[in-house]
């Protein structure tokens, strides 16, 4: 059996490509790369083709994190069908995902912060605009470790 995330955020190049890289290296080390499939996405068009932010890959880099080959692309309808669970870093995103992917899609969507409801927030915050790049990573590294042990009692 194998299982598939996407992250999505605003433009993917802060929050979801951070925490694919995060999830990545987590089920790496965990010996699952072979069983779960991961990548990020944006729902708006803004940075297609770009790489991770550059806050991102410092705070990556801080941590030997590889993000290599990111590039940003936009959520399409076909991810609907193509992924097992759909994360969405905030309520909006979350949104913009169940409109853009309708009443039809296969994949499960949950909000990030779902996995973390001790924190008593909702939303990952957009360091794009917040400049906190360690609050996002401390979320980040969180939710994915809790995201991985789910997946791993389903597997």
């Amino acid at each position: 059996m194998s299982y598939s995330v996407l992250f999505v955020c605003l433009g993917n190049i802060c929050r979801s490509p951070m925490a694919e890289a995060v999830f990545r290296d987590l089920v790496g080390k965990a010996g699952l790369s072979g069983k779960i499939s991961i990548d990020s996405a944006g729902t708006g068009d803004w940075h297609i083709g770009k790489p991770p932010h550059e806050g991102t890959r410092e705070l990556l880099d801080r941590y030997s994190i590889s993000y290599e080959g990111m590039k940003a692309r936009q959520l399409s309808t076909r991810d609907g069908g193509d992924f097992d669970l759909i994360v969405a870093m905030d309520t909006k995103n979350e949104q913009d995902i169940r409109e853009k992917l309708g009443a039809n899609s296969r994949a499960k969507v949950i909000r990030f912060l779902s996995l973390l409801p001790e924190k008593g927030i909702d939303d990952v915050p957009d360091p794009y605009y917040t400049g906190n790049f360690d609050e996002v990573y401390e979320l980040v590294k969180a939710g994915c470790e809790k995201l991985l042990s789910r997946i791993k009692e389903e597997l």
